[in-house]
Order: C-alpha cells, then sequence, then structure tokens
C-alpha cells in the first residue's frame, strides 16, 4: 500500500500528514509518538512509538558517543 503524504508548514516547523487509513494500520492516534528510522536499503520506515524502545536506543546513543573512539578502532579491525 502506498499513501501520497503531504508537507504543512505548522508555526515554524513542518508537518507530515497521515491519512486515517494509515494512522489505523500504524495503530496510533493524534497525540501518539512514532519513529522515524533509516531503513538498511535508502529511505525512512516510520512505525509505532515504544517507550521502552526508545529508552534502550538513548542509552545506546550514550554509549557510542562516549566510546565513538574505541568502538571506531574495533571496527577497523573487524570486531564489531
Amino acid at each position: 500500500m502506498v499513501f501520497s503524504l503531504k508537507l504543512r508548514k505548522v508555526g515554524n516547523s513542518v508537518g507530515l500528514v497521515l491519512p486515517k487509513e494509515a494512522l489505523a494500520r500504524l495503530r496510533v492516534k493524534e497525540g501518539d509518538t512514532v519513529c522515524l528510522t533509516e531503513a538498511p536499503e535508502g529511505g525512512f520506515r516510520i512505525t509505532a512509538g515504544e517507550p521502552e524502545f526508545e529508552e534502550k536506543m538513548k542509552a545506546a546513543e550514550s554509549v557510542i558517543r562516549r566510546y565513538r573512539k574505541a568502538l571506531r578502532e574495533l571496527a577497523k579491525r573487524g570486531r564489531v
């Protein structure tokens, strides 16, 4: 299923308007949180927000920032 979405100005930002069919498939409503993640094949993926997942991602991002140099070195050596 493909949806054509329209971008609209909302104050100083730009909002994405989702049709009710997309909201129903995502099982979200106005005020809920959705996650926009980069897809491995390119583009982005929108999923219903999961507070537990978001907490884990914040923790992971913190570790990545803190140990960026060490992780980069391990990646060069093929260990990550």
